[in-house]
């Protein structure tokens, strides 16, 4: 392996990291991609799960971690990291749906931190899991408090630039079917110590649960949550 820091571990835990960044990888597949020996491999691959740069998707692959989220154009605190498991779960307690936040990478968003509910039918976004900008109530919100339009995102997508300043009269969006028939889901901004919009917490579930008004039925839960999470908030 050629060293590029020389210190050793380090450049490995690097490849490990870029292996990751190419899509979600089994074990076997971080051995081919990075030339590590298997043992080496996991014992790093889990050490960076340990500290959040790498996590699991819904079938055991690694994939990046949420702390990885930190490289997007606007920065996400880490202490809104460490606090999103919490708030998360206690939103998805609260709702009986699974929860999710969301931050913006170029024309996609990447899931930093979910949080599943238990049992029954449920929408399953797994932490790494890259969605498009052109469909959900969480591309709704990212792109309705973006600093500049993007007018080929929202050419593209189900909804229009009057629903989006809707989003931001309310300050909460909601999708029917948008990424996927039969879900719906609800949004709401976490904003940073300017304001700046950093990211969207997003709660998703089944049309038949969520009805064809999610926001009415769990828009000021996701608010509050959105709240809790922003970084001029003390939780």
């Amino acid at each position: 392996m050629k060293q590029l820091s020389g210190v050793g571990v380090l450049d490995k835990a690097a490849l490990v990291l870029a292996a990751v960044e190419q899509g979600p990888a089994s074990l076997a597949d971080l051995v081919a991609r990075t030339g590590l020996t298997r043992a080496t491999a996991h014992r790093l691959a889990s050490a960076l799960e340990i500290h959040r740069l790498v996590g699991r998707d819904g079938a055991g692959r690694f994939v990046p971690g949420p702390r990885l989220a930190a490289g997007v154009a606007t920065p996400l605190p880490w202490d809104v990291l460490d606090r999103a498991d919490r708030i998360l779960t206690e939103l998805r307690d609260v709702t009986g749906e699974s929860t999710q936040l969301y931050v913006r990478r170029g024309a996609l968003r990447l899931c930093v931190a979910a949080s599943e509910r238990a049992s029954g039918l449920r929408d399953t976004v797994p932490v790494g899991a890259a969605l498009p900008m052109t469909a959900g109530s969480g591309a709704q919100v990212l792109l309705a408090f973006a600093d500049h339009p993007d007018p080929e995102l929202l050419a593209a997508a189900p909804f229009d630039s009057g629903t989006l300043a809707l989003v931001r009269e309310r300050g909460w969006a909601e999708s029917i079917g948008e990424r996927e028939t039969g879900l719906a889901s609800v949004s709401a901004p976490v904003r940073g110590e300017s304001g700046t919009v950093i990211a969207a917490v997003s709660l998703s579930g089944p049309l038949e649960r969520l009805t064809r008004s999610p926001g009415r039925r769990h828009g000021l839960a996701v608010l509050a949550a959105a709240a809790r999470l922003s970084t001029s908030a003390v939780d």
